[in-house]
């Protein structure tokens, strides 16, 4: 019996430093041994949670960085992504958020879940030019050419549909 998927909403963000790089994560599934993906920071809202609030929350927990709310831009984009985590089926619905950090910023300390820190490998900045050398798969899948619709953003948020990843 196929069990049927968590479905959840949920806020990213596309955070970029101050030379235009963005910030991804790197995890991997314990349930899928050597697949490894880079991902951009976020997750699942808490009760009562709006989408921006939650994209903050789960940047500081995730990053260290700790931004207000005012500082997201957008949602710029929108999509629904069905994956498989855990061994666990999910369609999360996610707005993803953009902000750019100060010159000056600095992480403060990470509030990882179990969970996160079984999974997540590593945080590394990516130019868009060191992005196309990237091997492994990013989410969401056409981050490389996502990009070029939010620097600079046109105040169009793009619904990208679904993404089965």
């Amino acid at each position: 019996m196929v069990a049927s998927p968590v479905a959840r909403e949920a806020a990213r963000v596309l955070l970029f430093d101050a030379s235009g790089r963005i910030l991804l994560l790197q995890g991997h599934d314990p349930a899928q041994p050597g697949r490894h993906w880079w991902f951009t920071p976020g997750g699942g809202l808490e009760a009562g949670e709006s989408h921006p609030e939650a994209a903050v929350r789960e940047l500081a927990e995730e990053t260290g960085f700790v931004i207000s709310v005012d500082q997201l831009v957008g949602p710029v984009w929108e999509r629904s992504a069905l994956f498989d985590f855990m061994e666990t089926p999910f369609v999360q619905h996610e707005e993803f958020f953009m902000a750019t950090l100060a010159a000056d910023a600095v992480a403060g300390s990470l509030a990882w879940t179990d969970t996160e820190t079984d999974t997540i490998d590593e945080s590394r900045w990516f130019s868009i030019t060191e992005l196309r050398d990237v091997t492994i798969e990013i989410f969401p899948t056409h981050l490389r050419h996502l990009l070029t619709t939010v620097t600079p953003w046109d105040g169009q948020l793009r619904h990208l549909g679904e993404e089965h990843a």
